[in-house]
């Protein structure tokens, strides 16, 4: 899984992301502009306060007192819009930031290799495309303005301030580079622990996924308690974590109140001196005031907004660190589209290891098959079945040698056009919510119902769909729950009968099913391998359901060791002949 972001900070990862903010300019400079307008009215409140107190009430002034009242209801309105038009741009850009995110990483995730998919947890990348992506919209829709707004505020009022009186503007500043040491050293050591709390929510969140997936299994073998133990463990990890986050947080925001009154306490000691020593109004003092609660509330905002900053940077390098993995399988350039006609497959000395792995998965197989063969795949569990036929449509690419069709390198076509036309039914049933009909044209949506019954009939699922309440209309329950195994695999075998293949991977198929069905679904390939041009590779348990082919694939241990027809086999390999005999001695378990 190589990135290429590895050494990328939190805080670069979260500049990346504010760049989507471009794509919503005018909705952001509405925002924006709400914002200045609305720290303008705040600063300017004070002054009426002050003027209200020096003119109306000091000199008893009753007209001067309205006056000073309505101009406040009016500043009042005006602050309720300009806060109103500042959250609702805000908001709406952060919306559209986190749709563009998930988009994002939604496609990444789709296009990513086989590789990556086998080492990355799935609770991780769920726990990537909601709850990160929603701390970036938190911070886009309210942080992120309020950090602006805090900063501008700080600058406005310390200008006001310094003009008003210099030498108690002078005390009251001098908060502000404590109070920033202490967020800036918080800072520096939270993004690690917000990192560390989201990557225990996601192995939570794996915990949860397994047990909901295999509640079944759970309760089948009386692990109720196990489980839960399981899974307290690791909320346990989460609380700590968590309890870290919240242990650096107080440990600087007490430092920060404590800092807020002793300013508080300075202001109204010497300012009162002030108006005492007739140096300072009464409506100044008061107006004073009111700036240093708004001066310090800033301060304390981005303290608070630290913590979000925080969590955010770590969730978009989370993120980056996904949409910069490389993919490893695309296409090179020029590609060619996959067009052949005679599908002759060669197999090149072809040996094959698993990103990551230290030993082969296949060595040295080599062999070609010829136009509209049907060719049986046998060997003991972890042999290399499934890694062999996994080479031909590139869902992982050869360590060595190379996989031909027709002559050309499997890697010169594109591809989409390379697996356009190879069908695929995988080992593991993997079925869509949705109706039978849905899932068995998944890949041609648009399939008329009688190919769809066509497809089924050829997998001989047609008479079990047309017994249930809605037919082919039938919702199917949450991975295929209400369906048996072999009915399962059966319908992945119509999904992929259903496509404009010229190559039919059939995954151990069939494993699911009685032996009878799955000769007759066996004889029914055959049958259509005769209308249509197409290469079919087979792996199979039983030998029963596949000694017709034209040819079968001996592996053991990642090497082709025997290939031939069945009779050919039975003649020349002894480790054919051990499995056949095994499996014809393989008596039913007695319960």
């Amino acid at each position: 899984m190589t990135k290429k972001n590895n050494g990328s900070s939190p805080i670069s990862s979260l500049k990346r992301a504010l760049v989507y903010l471009n794509e919503y300019r005018w909705m952001s400079l509405g925002a924006f502009s709400s914002l200045l307008l609305l720290i303008a009215a705040n600063a300017f409140t004070p002054q009426i306060f002050r003027w209200g107190i020096d003119q109306g009430i000091a000199q008893k002034d009753l007209d001067a007192v309205f006056f000073t009242g309505g101009l406040l209801v009016v500043i009042a309105i005006a602050r309720g819009l300009f806060n109103f038009g500042q959250g609702f741009w805000s908001e709406a850009v952060a919306q559209g930031v986190a749709y563009r995110l998930r988009n994002l990483v939604f496609d990444k995730i789709q296009n990513l290799s086989f590789s990556y998919h086998d080492r990355a947890p799935t609770s991780q990348l769920l726990t990537l495309i909601t709850r990160d992506i929603e701390q970036i919209r938190t911070f886009v829709g309210t942080t992120l303005l309020q950090v602006i707004s805090s900063f501008l505020t700080v600058i406005t009022i310390a200008v006001i301030l310094l003009v008003m009186n210099w030498q108690l503007a002078l005390i009251t500043l001098l908060a502000i580079p404590i109070a920033a040491f202490l967020l800036i050293r918080f800072f520096s050591t939270g993004a690690s622990l917000f990192g560390r709390a989201q990557q225990m929510l996601g192995e939570l969140n794996a915990v949860l996924k397994e047990n909901l997936i295999g509640v079944r299994v759970v309760k089948a073998f009386v692990r109720e308690d196990k489980e839960t133990e399981r899974y307290i463990e690791k909320n346990q990890d989460v609380l700590g974590s968590n309890i870290k986050v919240i242990r650096a947080i107080s440990n600087v925001f007490p430092f920060i109140f404590l800092l807020n009154n002793l300013v508080t306490i300075t202001v109204i000691g010497y300012g009162g001196s002030a108006v005492i020593g007739k140096q300072f109004s009464v409506g100044e003092l008061v107006a004073f005031n009111s700036y240093l609660s708004v001066i310090l509330q800033p301060i304390l905002q981005i303290g608070f907004a630290s913590s979000i900053i925080a969590q955010a940077a770590a969730s978009a390098k989370r993120i980056y660190e996904v949409i910069d993995t490389e993919v490893e399988i695309h296409d090179r350039p020029n590609a060619i589209n996959f067009n052949t006609s005679s599908i002759r497959i060669t197999f090149e000395d072809v040996s094959f290891r698993y990103p990551g792995a230290t030993s082969y998965a296949l060595q040295n197989i080599s062999f070609e098959t010829k136009p509209n063969e049907l060719i049986a795949i046998l060997g003991k569990t972890g042999s290399g079945k499934s890694s062999l036929v996994n080479l031909i449509p590139r869902f992982y690419d050869v360590t060595s040698g190379s996989v031909r069709i027709d002559g050309y390198d499997v890697r010169d076509f594109t591809l989409k056009s390379l697996r356009s036309h190879i069908g695929v039914v995988f080992q593991e049933t993997r079925l869509f919510s949705g109706t039978i009909r849905e899932n068995i044209a998944y890949a041609v949506p648009n399939a008329p119902l009688e190919l769809v019954m066509e497809a089924a009939k050829i997998a001989h699922i047609h008479d079990f769909i047309m017994g249930l309440p809605d037919d082919y209309e039938t919702i199917v329950g949450e991975r295929g729950v209400g369906l048996s195994g072999g009915q399962k695999q059966r319908l992945a075998i119509a999904r992929t009968l259903l496509t404009d293949y010229r190559i039919l991977i059939l995954d151990d198929s069939t494993s699911a099913v009685d032996a009878k069905t799955a000769s007759q679904i066996h004889k029914s390939l055959d049958k259509l391998m005769h209308n249509r041009t197409c290469t079919v590779f087979a792996i199979a348990q039983r030998i029963s359901t596949v000694q017709n082919a034209d040819r079968i694939l001996l592996i053991d241990e990642g090497k082709l060791v025997a290939q031939g027809t069945h009779e050919e086999l039975m003649q020349n390999s002894p480790l054919y002949g051990a499995i056949l005999e095994s499996q014809i001695k393989k008596a039913p378990v007695d319960c």
